[in-house]
């Protein structure tokens, strides 16, 4: 959640930011244990984000290697300038391919962080996808 809090876009000029999830599994249940922050490679205005891999990548591997491959890659978030957050059509199909990508067949946990809340949803690989209650989160609100 630090991660997410150091990110959200509080002032209008803010750009949108982002990076990677990782966890365990546990059969249907999933664990984030790490949030890569932004790269200075990635890109971002206050409208659209491009996660580059650099940086993320390289994480993702030596947190899998050190964990003997129990933390993987889960999923993806970003930021948006709204205070309940829900994800654009560009979002959608972006988790829809990146779910069809996934060489474990686990869904795709794409995540979006606002100024009050925090919008949950896992993507299977056929597009099918679930959304979790929008959860407001007092840890990303300052007064």
């Amino acid at each position: 959640m630090s991660v997410f809090d150091a990110h959200v876009q509080r002032k209008f000029s803010a750009p949108e930011n982002g990076g990677i999830l990782l966890g365990t599994v546990h059969g249907l249940h999933i664990e984030v244990v790490h949030a890569t922050p932004p790269f200075p490679t990635d890109r971002g205005t206050r409208c659209s984000f491009d996660r580059s891999s650099e940086g993320h990548t390289e994480v993702a591997d030596w947190l899998w290697r050190e964990s003997k491959g129990t933390i993987r890659y889960i999923g993806e978030w970003h930021t948006h300038p709204e205070d309940y957050p829900s994800p654009s059509g560009i979002d959608l199909r972006e988790w829809k391919i990146s779910a069809a990508k996934r060489k474990d067949g686990r869904p795709l946990l794409g995540l979006i962080v606002g100024r009050k809340g925090i919008y949950i949803q896992s993507t299977l690989a056929t597009g099918r996808a679930l959304v979790y209650s929008a959860l407001v989160s007092t840890s990303c609100v300052r007064p």
